[in-house]
C-alpha cells in the first residue's frame, strides 16, 4: 500500500506548490480531480487531451517528485434530473476516462448518481425507507429506468479504454452501502468496483472491517480513502443518525466528518490498515481532509503521521509473519 492524498486539499496553490508539498511529505500517491463536485483546481481533461505539450508537463511535473496518480476523481451525479447538470457531469465521467487512459491511470473515482422520481422531477430523491409504498416505488423506478441502463452503457465505455471505475459508497446517491455498491457492479459490470471511504459508514453503523472483507471477497476494493466521523452520542441518543443540519452547525450535529483519528479510535484505523492488507489491498491510501475544527494543513499533518505509523507497523509485521 502507498500512502496518497486527494489534492483538492490543495485546491488554493498553484499545481507545482500542491506537489511540493506532497512530496516533501513523504507521500506517494496522488489523487486529482477532474470535475464534478471537487472541481478541477489542478487537472483540466478538455485542456489536456487537446494539446499534447500540456499532457506532457503536466507528466513531467508529477514523475519530477516520483509521485503517481492514484485515480482521476469526477465525483458527480451524471443521474442528475437537471439534465444542465447530469449532461455536465457526465461530459466530466467521459472526459476522465480518457485522460486516465492517456495517462495510464488505471482507476477513476465518482458516486453513483441518484435520480428524481420520475421523469418530471427537478431534484435527486434519495430513498432511505420502504413504506409508505411511494418509496418503493421511487427506488424500483430509479434503478431500473435510469441506474442500471446509464452504468451499463458506462461499462462498456471503461471497457473500451481499458479504464476501470471506484464508485464511493456515500448517502444521499442510489449507492451508499455495501448491498448497493454489489449490486451496481452484478447488474452492470465487473469494471465497476469500490472507492472505499470509512467515514460514511461510520455513522450509519456500519463496520469498516467487516465491510472490507466483502468488498475485497468480491474483488471489488479499488480504491481507499482516509477521513474520519466522530459521532456525537448525545445529539444522536435524541435526534438519531439522519441528520440535515449544515455541516459547520458542529455542535448540534449528530455527527460531523473528521480527520484520521479524531473521530474513532487510532485502533480502530490500525485494524482498517490491517485489513486492508490482509485482503491483499495493494493501492493507495488516498487522504481526503473535510474536518472543520481543523485547517488543511493541521489535518493533513496529523493524518499522514497517523498513518504512516499504522503503515509501518504493518510492513513490520509483513516481513515478521514472512
Amino acid at each position: 500500500m502507498k500512502l496518497g492524498v486527494f489534492t483538492v486539499l490543495f485546491g488554493d496553490r498553484p499545481f507545482e506548490e500542491a506537489l511540493d508539498i506532497i512530496s516533501k511529505a513523504g507521500l506517494k500517491t496522488i489523487e486529482l480531480g477532474t470535475g464534478g463536485y471537487p472541481g478541477n483546481a489542478h487537472c483540466k481533461p478538455e485542456e489536456l487531451l487537446n494539446d499534447e505539450s500540456k499532457l506532457r508537463d503536466f507528466k513531467k511535473q508529477i514523475d519530477l517528485r516520483g509521485l503517481e496518480i492514484s485515480s482521476l476523481s469526477c465525483h458527480g451525479n451524471p443521474l442528475h434530473p437537471n439534465r444542465e447538470i447530469s449532461n455536465k457531469h457526465h461530459e466530466q465521467f467521459q472526459n476522465t476516462v480518457l485522460l486516465a487512459e492517456k495517462l495510464g491511470v488505471e482507476t477513476i473515482t465518482t458516486f453513483s448518481g441518484c435520480p428524481g422520481e420520475s421523469e418530471f422531477s427537478k431534484f435527486p430523491v434519495w430513498v432511505t425507507c420502504p413504506w409508505p409504498d411511494d418509496y418503493s416505488e421511487v427506488l424500483e423506478w430509479q434503478w431500473n429506468e435510469r441506474v442500471i441502463p446509464y452504468w451499463q452503457e458506462q461499462s462498456l465505455f471503461l471497457k473500451a479504454h481499458e479504464v476501470r471505475v471506484a464508485i464511493e459508497p456515500h448517502p444521499g446517491f442510489v449507492v451508499y452501502n455495501n448491498e448497493t455498491a454489489l449490486r451496481l457492479r452484478k447488474e452492470c459490470g465487473n469494471n465497476i468496483g469500490v472507492n472505499f471511504d470509512p467515514s460514511h459508514l461510520f455513522w450509519q453503523n456500519m463496520d469498516p472491517v467487516n465491510c472490507i472483507k466483502e468488498i475485497a471477497k468480491e474483488n471489488a476494493l479499488y480504491h481507499f480513502h482516509a477521513k474520519d466521523t466522530a459521532i456525537d452520542q448525545q445529539n444522536t441518543a435524541l435526534n438519531g443518525v439522519l441528520d440535515t443540519k449544515p455541516y459547520n452547525d458542529e455542535l448540534n450535529r449528530s455527527w460531523i466528518f473528521r480527520t484520521v483519528g479524531y473521530g474513532q479510535s487510532i485502533e480502530s484505523w490500525r485494524k482498517i490498515i490491517s485489513t486492508l492488507q490482509l485482503v491483499g489491498y495493494k493501492g493507495a491510501i488516498s487522504i481526503e481532509h473535510e474536518d472543520s475544527l481543523m485547517s488543511v494543513q493541521e489535518g493533513f499533518s496529523k493524518s499522514v503521521s497517523l498513518l504512516k505509523e499504522a503503515l509501518i507497523e504493518e510492513k513490520v509485521g509483513e516481513m515478521w509473519w514472512a
